[in-house]
């Protein structure tokens, strides 16, 4: 059923979609775009406590989706069983479950969201684009990427409610 859905995805392809979707991919790359969002909030003192969740968040993922969920699972890629679908990227060499990119997508992005919501919404949608473009470039299964938005979003709420006890605490001690 899963490799229905992204054969059915290679049928969107073309020359400037194809573009579009690797330049895309790039973004979260190593969780680069929102590794460096959250470096700017913490270095600019009205954003820092949004910059500080989302640094937190992105850590939670890395040390449990990356380090231990991935190699638990272990789930081989989309592109490792079927090689007859061309790559319009490196093919990664970790394993496929969670999306690495989709979960500290929406780690950041809920992150974001939570302290302010306009700006949230558009980091959901640069999200969603992230997600999407795993699919159409057959480098994760349907379900990687849906665990992948509810891993990224338990990050940034778990890191929220971390944030906030750090804070509280801070504030408690200058009394």
């Amino acid at each position: 059923m899963e490799m229905n859905i992204l054969h059915a995805l290679q049928e969107l392809h073309n020359p400037v979609l194809d573009s579009i979707m690797v330049f895309i991919t790039s973004l979260g790359n190593a969780g680069a775009i929102w590794i460096v969002l959250s470096i700017i909030f913490i270095c600019i003192k009205k954003y820092r406590k949004c910059g500080i969740t989302m640094a937190v968040a992105l850590l939670i993922f890395g040390i449990f989706g990356n380090v231990i969920m991935k190699n638990v699972f272990a789930r081989s890629r989309p592109c490792w069983i079927d090689d007859s679908v061309k790559m319009l990227i490196k093919i990664p060499k970790d394993y496929s479950f969670p999306s690495g990119h989709t979960s500290v997508s929406f780690a950041g992005a809920f992150a974001i969201f939570l302290y302010y919501k306009k700006a949230g919404i558009a980091a959901f949608v640069l999200a969603s684009l992230i997600a999407f473009s795993r699919l159409y470039l057959f480098v994760h299964y349907p379900t990687d990427v849906a665990a992948g938005v509810l891993i990224g979003l338990l990050c940034a709420a778990a890191s929220f409610f971390i944030v906030k006890k750090i804070y509280e605490r801070k504030f408690e001690m200058v009394k």
